[in-house]
């Protein structure tokens, strides 16, 4: 049993990990567009933020959810 626990904390370990890097990864990027669409046309900048905000919350939702995801793997394993 002792075996599976590591294979749990392991597990829950790289879907918060991976997780955490595709976020950060996934909104630099988008941060980066950002800013290159605002220099080239500097008018659309209030629509363009609006959408950011929206899609820097939908990236961080995913990297949560995964987060709960592993604690319920966690929980669920050592409460038996």
């Amino acid at each position: 049993m002792e075996q599976v626990y590591a294979y749990v904390a392991i597990a829950c370990g790289m879907i918060i990990s991976l997780g955490a890097l595709a976020a950060c990864f996934g909104i630099s990027l988008m941060g980066g567009k950002y800013l290159e669409a605002s220099a080239r046309q500097p008018e659309l900048m209030n629509d363009l933020q609006v959408k950011v905000f929206i899609l820097a919350g939908l990236i961080d939702a995913a990297f949560i959810i995964g987060t709960g995801v592993s604690a319920w793997f966690a929980v669920s394993t050592f409460l038996k």
